[in-house]
């Protein structure tokens, strides 16, 4: 495969940065993302034949997934030396387009940049179990700062928030269970084939993989994750809901768990109290009502676990000829 060359990258480069945007995170591994390589830079589409009907109605988690794609798409970028400038939604005339990266300038190395980009093909969904071994509050810190350095916010919970979240999943879950639109939805993306480029391949899924995760399969620190027995939950949020501000929440998403693997943390989601409206809204103002809950997150010490698969790389790349279909 020969791409074309974009600004300050050659061909090769081209190839590189792409091959790490596809390593990102996505509901059920459905990869909603295309991508297209023109002289004004590198384009993010959504793949709008890859939408979940029953479990992401309003596309929410396929922005968060193409905005976590985004994040790897700068990250690659700025740590070959060169600028990632990046416009959110640029035609508003063209909803698939998500936001153009023009890598035209020159950027002076930056440390934080080359951690993330060498954490791109290590970091992986772990539905495994967790150890139970402490998250250093250094660390919990840094993914803080790893949220706010992309405009969301990771707030602390304490323990009554967190005994409310549980019944919140637990409820969410007994929804979803309850839904034969969204069991035959996850049904027809998980327990794949294991050579299956897409969906969940048995031999990734575990135990666990759209069940009720169990709060008490790691220990937190005290005041952030929890009490001795539980593990340390993330919850990511953002200021706004509309689409520029799920992608932003994607990146702040990705940008924390690059962040969470160069530490060597492992991560899986609980998607159901985001997933079901009505838990979403109980736990928008279990926060304070000022933050819209984006993603929930278990964070800790994993288990070895299986790598979920990637579409090659010709699947995901659009020409003028098919954008126009």
């Amino acid at each position: 495969m020969r791409l074309t060359s974009v600004g300050r990258l050659g061909s090769d480069q081209v190839e590189s940065v792409l091959r790490a945007a596809v390593l990102a995170p996505s509901t059920h591994n459905t990869q909603p993302w295309l991508f297209r390589c023109t002289p004004g830079g590198i384009e993010l589409h959504a793949d709008v034949s890859r939408v979940l009907p029953a479990t992401d109605p309003d596309q929410r988690e396929l922005l968060l997934s193409c905005g976590a794609a985004l994040f790897n798409l700068r990250t690659a970028i700025h740590a070959l030396g060169t600028h990632p400038a990046t416009v959110l939604r640029p035609r508003r005339d063209e909803p698939t387009l998500l936001a153009v990266v023009r890598p035209f300038a020159a950027h002076a190395a930056d440390a934080r940049y080359s951690v993330l980009a060498k954490a791109i093909p290590h970091r992986h969904t772990n539905r495994q179990p967790f150890r139970a071994a402490r998250v250093p509050p250094a660390v919990i810190a840094n993914l803080r700062h790893a949220a706010e350095a992309e405009h969301a916010w990771m707030p602390v919970l304490d323990s009554p928030q967190r005994e409310r979240l549980r019944g919140l999943v637990e409820q969410a879950h007994e929804a979803q269970l309850a839904d034969s639109a969204f069991l035959a939805e996850w049904r027809q993306w998980t327990g794949r084939a294991n050579h299956s480029r897409d969906g969940v391949p048995v031999r990734a899924a575990g135990n666990d993989n759209w069940a009720l995760r169990d709060f008490g399969e790691a220990t937190g620190p005290q005041g952030h994750g929890g009490p001795p027995g539980e593990p340390f939950i993330v919850v990511l949020g953002s200021f706004g809901d509309d689409p520029i501000d799920r992608l932003r929440a994607g990146q702040a998403m990705q940008r924390l768990l690059l962040t969470a693997t160069a530490a060597g943390l492992d991560a899986s989601f609980i998607s159901q109290p985001v997933e079901v409206p009505s838990a979403r809204r109980e736990l928008r103002q279990l926060l304070g009502g000022g933050l819209w809950p984006q993603m929930v997150l278990r964070v800790g010490y994993g288990s070895p676990a299986t790598w979920t698969p990637r579409r090659p790389l010709t699947e995901v790349l659009l020409d003028d000829r098919l954008l126009s279909a």
